[in-house]
């Protein structure tokens, strides 16, 4: 899984984009999945990842709390149908603030966060 590089200085997390089958393919029309990647990225460090197994969610992000913020209790995160550039700055405004364990998560964030079936955890 490639790693696209980020800013200097502390990471708040890290993202994880599904990019396979149906995630960042032309199945999910009106999305600019490199311009999706390259925004993340410039928040936190943005692992691309083969398929995650939650089709029917696509586009799929996953935000990893930072060291701080699993120390407080905080765990990974997953958003679907994340498929607009609002959305997308949503999450990473959300990144920005600390993410798990450190921020709140946003309440129009809620509407696209969902829990991946165990097989995928």
């Amino acid at each position: 899984m490639p790693e696209v590089p980020s800013p200097r200085g502390p990471v708040p997390c890290r993202v994880v984009v599904c990019r396979d089958c149906c995630c960042g393919s032309p199945k999910v029309t009106g999305v600019d999945h490199a311009e999706q990647t390259a925004r993340l990225a410039l928040d936190a460090p943005v692992r691309i990842s083969d398929c995650l197994d939650v089709c029917d969610q696509a586009n799929v992000i996953v935000v990893q709390p930072s060291a701080e913020g699993r120390a407080a209790g905080g765990r990974a995160v997953w958003f679907g149908l994340v498929n607009d550039s609002l959305a997308t700055e949503d999450v990473a405004a959300w990144v920005r603030a600390g993410g798990p364990g450190v921020a709140a998560l946003p309440e129009i964030l809620g509407l696209y966060a969902f829990t991946p079936p165990r097989r995928v955890r």
